[in-house]
C-alpha cells in the first residue's frame, strides 16, 4: 500500500466503549482483514493520534449520537418554552392583575412595587433550585432532572390559577402567591442549565453555539404564547374599559386561564423529555469515575472563578431582558398624566408592539449561534455588550413621551425592536458559553449557579430598581438607561477576563484534572 494512503479510524468497542478498537475496514476496505477490529487500549489510541508522519490527517470516527437532532431540539426547546411561558404569564399578571387583586393599596406605585417584590422573590429561590437540581443533574443524569424541574414548575403555575384573592381570604392570598412564586423560581433554577446541557452535549463540536440557541428560543416563543393568550382572552371577554383590560369578567376569572392552560403544555413537555436518552457525555463521565459526591463543593473548590465570571457575563442580558418585558410594559401602559408618567399606550396595543419586538428577539437568537461558532462566543458578546451600553444611554431619545401619539408610538416600537434584537444577540450565545466554562462532572451545577445568581443581581432587582428610578426621575427614563449601562459595563469587565471556549474539548473534559 502506498505511503500516505492509510488512515486509521477509531470506533468504540462493544465490550468496552472506553477502550475501542482500530477498524481496519474503515481505513482500507480492500484489505484482507477488512472485517477485523484490533483491540486498542486508550494509551495506544493516543499514540496513533499523535503520530502522523507521512500520513494523511488521522480521522477519529464519532459514535452515532444517542439522540437525533430533532429529539435534542424538541427536548431543549419545549421545556424552556413551557418554563418561560409560566414566567411571562406571571410577569403580565404582576402588572395587570395582582396589584389590584392581591396587593390592594391606596397608592398604585406601592401596590405595583409589592407585586414586583413577589415577582423578584422567585429569583432568590432560583439559586437554591440551581444547587438542588444541579446536584441531581451531575449525580443522577440530565434526563430525570429535567423531567422533575418541569413537573414542579407546571404544578406551581397551575395552582396560581386556583388561588383565592385578597378580598376572599385577606393576607393569606399574597402569602400563598409568594409560596407558589418561590416554587416557580426553585423549579426554573434547574431548568435552563439542564436544557442547555442536553443541547450542547449532543451537538457537533463545531455547532455547539447553534445547538445552544435551541433552549434560548424558549424565551421568545414562551413570551408570544403567553401574551398572545392574554390578548385572546382580552378580545373574547366583555371589555367595557377598552384596552385597559380591567373588565369584571377578566378580573374575576379570565386572568386564571393562562395559568391553568400551562398544564397542557407541561404534559407535552414531559412526554417529549421522557423519550430522551441520557447524555452520552454524562455517561462517559460516570463510566470513568468522574462523578463527584457533592458537585456544589467541587464547584466552589475548583471552579469559583468561572462561577463569578459567568454570573457577571450574564448580568447585562438579565437586566436588558426584564427592562424590555416587564418594565417596558409598565412604562408603556402608564397614563401620560400619572405620577410617574408613562406613554399612555393601551395594553393591547403595547403588547402587540412587544410581540413584534420579540419576533426580532427570536430571529437574532438563532442567527447568533452560527456567528458565535465562527467568530467565538467572547468576541461576539464583547461587541454586543458595548452596543448595549450605547443603546442604554439613548433611552430618553426613544421614551421621552413628547410629541404626537403616533410619533411616540413609533419611537417606542423602534426602542422595542432594537432592544429585543440586542437581546437575541446577547442571550443566544449564553446557551453555549456558560456550560462550556465547566467540566462535565460539575457542568450542571456550575452553569446553573452562575445563571441563577445572576438572576438575583439582574432579574430580581431590575423591575424594582427601574420602577424606583423612573419615579425618582419624575417619569423620565434616563436613570433607567444609566442602570442598564452600568450593568453592561460590569458584563464587559467579566467578558474581558473570560477565556474563549469555542475550540475547547467539551465532551472530553470530564473534570478529572481539577481533582488531581
Amino acid at each position: 500500500m502506498p505511503r500516505g494512503v492509510l488512515a486509521w479510524h477509531f470506533r468504540p468497542s462493544h465490550k468496552d466503549p472506553s477502550a475501542g478498537c482500530i477498524d481496519v475496514h474503515a481505513a482500507h476496505p480492500h484489505s484482507d482483514r477488512a472485517d477485523a477490529c484490533v483491540p486498542n487500549p486508550p494509551d495506544e489510541r493516543k499514540r496513533i493520534v499523535s503520530s502522523s508522519t507521512d500520513a494523511q490527517p488521522i480521522s477519529i470516527a464519532q459514535s452515532t449520537p444517542l439522540n437525533s437532532p430533532s429529539e435534542v431540539i424538541a427536548a431543549s426547546l419545549v421545556g424552556t418554552t413551557v418554563e418561560f411561558y409560566d414566567f411571562y404569564v406571571y410577569a403580565t399578571a404582576a402588572v395587570l392583575v395582582f396589584p389590584r387583586l392581591f396587593f390592594p393599596a391606596a397608592n398604585h406605585t406601592a401596590a405595583l412595587l409589592a407585586s414586583f417584590a413577589v415577582f423578584g422573590a422567585a429569583m432568590i429561590a432560583r439559586p437554591v433550585g440551581a444547587v438542588f437540581y444541579g446536584h441531581m443533574g451531575d449525580r443522577r443524569g440530565r434526563k430525570a432532572t429535567l423531567v422533575a424541574s418541569l413537573l414542579t414548575m407546571g404544578i406551581a403555575t397551575f395552582c396560581v390559577g386556583l388561588l383565592p384573592t385578597y378580598g376572599q381570604v385577606g393576607l393569606f392570598a399574597p402569602l400563598l402567591l409568594l409560596l407558589l412564586r418561590l416554587t416557580q423560581g426553585f423549579a426554573l433554577g434547574g431548568e435552563w442549565s439542564g436544557a442547555a446541557l442536553v443541547a450542547t452535549e449532543n451537538a457537533p463540536s463545531n455547532r455547539r453555539a447553534l445547538y445552544g440557541t435551541f433552549p434560548q428560543l424558549g424565551a421568545p416563543i414562551g413570551f408570544i404564547i403567553a401574551n398572545g393568550l392574554f390578548l385572546t382572552i382580552n378580545y373574547s371577554l366583555p371589555h367595557p374599559n377598552g384596552s385597559a383590560m380591567q373588565s369584571d369578567a377578566f378580573l374575576s376569572w379570565g386572568w386564571r386561564i393562562p395559568f391553568l392552560f400551562s398544564s397542557v403544555m407541561v404534559v407535552i413537555g414531559l412526554w417529549v423529555r421522557s423519550r430522551l436518552a441520557e447524555s452520552e457525555t454524562f455517561s462517559q463521565a460516570r463510566s470513568h469515575g468522574a462523578i463527584v459526591r457533592i458537585p456544589l463543593a467541587d464547584t466552589v473548590r475548583h471552579h469559583m472563578r468561572a462561577v463569578v465570571l459567568g454570573t457577571f457575563a450574564m448580568l447585562a442580558t438579565y437586566v436588558l431582558f426584564y427592562l424590555m418585558t416587564t418594565f417596558s410594559l409598565t412604562y408603556g401602559t402608564a397614563s401620560s398624566d400619572a405620577d410617574p408618567a408613562g406613554l399612555g399606550i393601551g395594553y393591547t396595543d403595547f403588547v402587540l408592539m412587544q410581540i413584534i419586538g420579540v419576533v426580532f428577539f427570536g430571529l437574532f437568537t438563532v442567527l447568533s449561534g452560527p456567528l458565535a461558532d465562527s467568530m467565538g462566543r467572547r468576541r461576539l458578546l464583547l461587541i454586543v455588550t458595548a452596543v448595549i451600553v450605547v443603546f442604554a444611554l439613548m433611552f430618553p431619545l426613544f421614551l421621552n413621551g413628547s410629541g404626537s401619539g403616533a410619533f411616540s408610538g413609533a419611537m417606542a416600537q423602534a426602542f422595542l425592536v432594537i432592544g429585543f434584537t440586542l437581546m437575541g444577540f446577547t442571550f443566544g450565545p449564553m446557551g453555549a458559553l456558560l456550560p462550556e466554562m465547566f467540566p462535565t462532572n460539575v457542568r450542571y451545577t456550575g452553569s446553573a449557579i452562575a445563571y441563577n445568581v445572576s438572576s438575583i443581581l439582574g432579574a430580581a432587582l431590575a423591575p424594582i430598581i427601574a420602577t424606583a428610578l423612573w419615579s425618582a426621575a419624575g417619569g423620565s427614563t434616563w436613570m433607567v438607561g444609566v442602570y442598564l449601562a452600568v450593568s453592561a459595563a460590569l458584563t464587559l469587565v467579566a467578558l474581558i477576563f473570560t477565556r474563549e471556549t469555542k475550540d475547547l474539548d467539551y465532551n472530553g473534559d470530564l473534570g478529572l484534572e481539577a481533582r488531581k
